[in-house]
């Protein structure tokens, strides 16, 4: 069976980074399932896996554009130390969930901390990067219902 609109894919994958470094796997865990076309994983992979089969095994590259799109310099802000409040021992690296007027949630990374002065990052963490997966075609088969109707795998 290959892998279109309102199938239900399971894939093992390996995402790195330009430098080779990994980013995430699922070796060691359980694979990806996932219902495709309904936008449940980036679309430039999802698009490079149309077609396939499963044992199917391939290298996809990823631009920022079909990825997880470019860097936003308007999402990144410079912010007084005093907002953190309740936040302890706040460090660069540190993801933080934060909430916008209408009650939206979203993370942000601490990039920079200087003196009283907090710069966060709102972009998402691999936004501006060229992502490559070495992807495993593990299974493929038609959604049940509910999981047409829900918009993901069961």
């Amino acid at each position: 069976m290959q892998i279109a609109k309102d199938k239900i894919v399971t894939i093992n994958y390996t995402l790195t980074d330009d430098d080779k470094k990994v980013l995430d796997s699922s070796q060691g865990q359980k694979p990806l399932v996932y219902l495709h076309g309904a936008g449940n994983i980036i679309k430039g992979l999802e698009r490079e896996l149309d077609g396939k089969t499963a044992s199917d095994q391939l290298q996809v590259t990823v631009t920022p554009e079909d990825g997880y799109g470019l860097s936003k310099p308007e999402l990144v802000q410079t912010l007084s130390k005093s907002l953190f409040e309740g936040v302890e021992n706040i460090q660069v690296g540190m993801q933080l969930q934060a909430h916008d007027d209408q009650g939206n949630s979203q993370i942000i990374t601490v990039r920079k901390i200087e003196n009283d002065q907090v710069t966060i990052d709102a972009n998402h963490p691999l936004a501006g990067q060229t992502l490559h997966f070495d992807v495993s075609v593990e299974d493929v088969r038609d959604a049940a219902p509910e999981e047409l109707e829900h918009g993901h795998a069961h």
